[in-house]
């Protein structure tokens, strides 16, 4: 196997995404005994590809993917490339920032709605945030191949510098003045979404133009990130997008 970094994939969804992004994949582990039509269109792509199949008993297959929800079907692909503030694409109406998301199906999630709302880059943090892992592409389903995902030293300068390209910054916190159903979003629009239960740091908001709240009726104070995020990017994508 090449001495280029990997990283892999796990899942018919996610596998059969990076076939259709054009990633390029170094093999396919396929467990003995798996069938069904989208396992068909696994294999029928290796074939079209000229990536090597490898039939394996599934225990291999649950430590090669370290998570047992693979569905059979195991990828070995070139490591995501993190991409740089300037390689946003400059059409580019909405852009996601996370201020230290530390869960990996949080990441992953939020991935898989920015794709789905049409944002045009993920931001994260490199330290004190989740990087891409397993559990990251398995719970994008795929999205880690068509989103760029973005990583940045600094949250703050990073969102100075959007602004100065023309960008509103828009953060979620649940002491926001306004409902994000009453906020006039304007565009190009970015996202600023606060960690596990720390929310937005001091600093972040201040870098803010306006600050969105979600109102809540239950006895819990917020929401998880990944569902709050879902929540602003559509009804962004409903208004805007």
């Amino acid at each position: 196997m090449s001495a280029e970094k990997t990283r892999i994939l796990a899942g018919l969804h996610a596998v059969l995404e990076a076939f259709k992004a054009g990633s390029p994949l170094q093999a396919v582990h396929i467990a003995k005994g798996a069938g069904g039509a989208r396992m068909q269109e696994v294999i029928d792509a290796c074939r079209r590809a000229d990536v090597p199949i490898r039939f394996e008993e599934r225990a291999a297959l649950d430590r090669l993917a370290r998570i047992a929800t693979h569905q059979g079907v195991v990828a070995v692909v070139a490591e995501v490339r993190y991409r740089k503030l300037t390689e946003i694409p400059e059409d580019s109406q909405l852009v996601v920032v996370l201020d230290g998301v530390e869960d990996p199906h949080n990441l992953g999630a939020i991935v898989r709605t920015a794709n789905a709302a049409g944002a045009g880059a993920v931001v994260i943090p490199e330290r004190r945030a989740a990087g891409v892992t397993p559990t990251v592409s398995k719970a994008a389903a795929g999205a880690l191949e068509h989103v760029p995902l973005v990583r940045v030293t600094n949250i703050n300068r990073t969102l100075e510098s959007l602004k100065e390209d023309g960008y509103w910054i828009y953060g979620l916190d649940e002491c926001g003045e306004t409902s994000y159903v009453d906020a006039e979003f304007n565009t190009p629009t970015v996202f600023v979404m606060g960690g596990e239960g720390k929310g937005l740091h001091q600093q972040t908001r201040e870098h803010c133009d306006v600050l969105v709240r979600i109102p809540m009726s239950g006895a819990i104070a917020s929401l998880n990130v990944s569902v709050a995020t879902g929540i602003v990017l559509f009804e962004w994508k409903r208004r805007l997008g």
